[in-house]
């Protein structure tokens, strides 16, 4: 997958120029699948198989010159967890389809705690029971399941809000389940959200480590989320209060983090 960053560029521009990719892609054995496009950020991100990278980047060359600012290698699934189904639209089809995320992080509290307390058994359940409520809330506002950590999930989502509502549905089902349970389970959330090539080498790197750190700063039965989640949130009636800016591992700058608020 590989980022351009470019300035003018219409989605007619885009048709046309992936259209000469799929042309010249032939010459070095590269496929181009599809490509997302943010017209106001001024980002395009293609997906392409092929042999390497260098052959990837020929095939831009030599087809119109829109050279990629960065090229990561993936595997489709990944792509397909985070971003959804990958549509192939018909060759010269103009649309455009923003490929920036919001990833949702849960954690269980005190997991290893509760293993050691109840049992491998016991724990199980535990787990079985919270990862239930979190894919239930996940189908609920079209989130995606990106993977299975342990003792919680990472998401994906295309909708700020949907991410949102979803982290407060997270909460409020747990406090449900916690009222007659005989033993509570608390979960952490953490919101981020960014694009998926950056200056890392990983696929949606720098907003996924984000989004964990985030997770991590948070107590059980609360939501925190970063800056970005809160400014892309305003005028969508949700509330968040101010947890100050933290120092999170692997941030050399201290980072603002907001909390999601929610009632039972």
């Amino acid at each position: 997958m590989d980022r351009h960053d470019v300035d003018g560029v219409t989605p007619e521009d885009v048709a046309k120029a992936h259209l000469s990719d799929l042309e010249v892609g032939k010459k070095y054995g590269v496929r181009y699948v599809s490509y997302w496009m943010d017209e106001a950020e001024g980002t395009i991100f293609c997906l392409a198989e092929g042999p390497d990278v260098e052959a990837v980047d020929k095939t831009h060359r030599e087809s119109h010159g829109l050279v990629a600012n960065k090229i990561i290698e993936v595997d489709n699934r990944p792509v397909e967890q985070f971003l959804g189904r990958i549509a192939e639209h018909p060759p010269g089809e103009v649309f455009a389809q923003t490929a920036f995320r919001t990833i949702l992080f849960t954690d269980m509290e005190n997991s290893t705690a509760l293993t050691q307390e109840l049992g491998d058994a016991q724990a199980m359940g535990l787990l079985r029971a919270h990862d239930k409520i979190i894919r239930d809330s996940l189908a609920a506002h079209r989130g995606s399941e990106v993977k299975h950590t342990g003792d919680g999930i990472m998401a994906s989502f295309d909708s700020v809000s949907g991410a949102v509502e979803c982290s407060i549905t997270i909460q409020q089902r747990f406090a449900q389940h916690n009222e007659e349970a005989p033993q509570p389970v608390k979960v952490r959330l953490g919101l981020n959200a960014g694009e998926p090539v950056t200056e890392d080498d990983d696929l949606f790197g720098a907003a996924v480590q984000l989004a964990a750190r985030v997770c991590a700063s948070a107590d059980g039965e609360h939501t925190h989320a970063s800056n970005a989640i809160r400014e892309l949130s305003r005028g969508k009636g949700f509330v968040f209060e101010d947890r100050g800016s933290l120092t999170l591992k692997g941030f050399d700058e201290p980072i603002q983090v907001h909390e999601v608020m929610w009632q039972r």
